[in-house]
């Protein structure tokens, strides 16, 4: 089966950080760009970040730019997303997604299963 699955998530005071993970099975990871969307509450899905095959061409939301780091480890067929200095707004269930292709330019066929991140004090 292809599958993406996040996790990493959790309950984060403002200013602090986490790393979330997103691992990826039943598909040629290395070879299809990927990215980060989140949603929170009552709002629309929000793209956050993403990066093309071969760990080039990282680029983030406004909202999240200077704050966020997208990576990828192809032999470890996981994404990730580098959370710092955030925001109650970040407040989200955080999912990850597949590309039809090795760039941004392409279609998003697969989104995985959120993982809940919640920035409170």
């Amino acid at each position: 089966d292809v599958q993406l699955q996040a996790c990493g998530g959790g309950l984060v005071q403002p200013g602090g950080s986490l790393r979330l993970s997103c691992t990826a099975s039943g598909f040629t990871f290395s070879t299809y760009a990927m990215s980060w969307a989140r949603q929170a509450p009552g709002k629309e899905l929000e793209w956050v970040s993403g990066i093309n095959s071969g760990g080039g061409g990282a680029r983030y939301a406004d909202s999240v730019k200077g704050r966020f780091t997208i990576s990828r480890d192809d032999a470890r067929n996981t994404l990730y997303l580098q959370m710092n200095n955030l925001k109650p707004e970040d407040t989200a269930v955080y999912y990850c997604e597949k590309k039809t292709g090795y760039s941004g330019l392409y279609a998003m066929d697969l989104r995985g299963v959120g993982t809940q991140v919640t920035v409170s004090s």
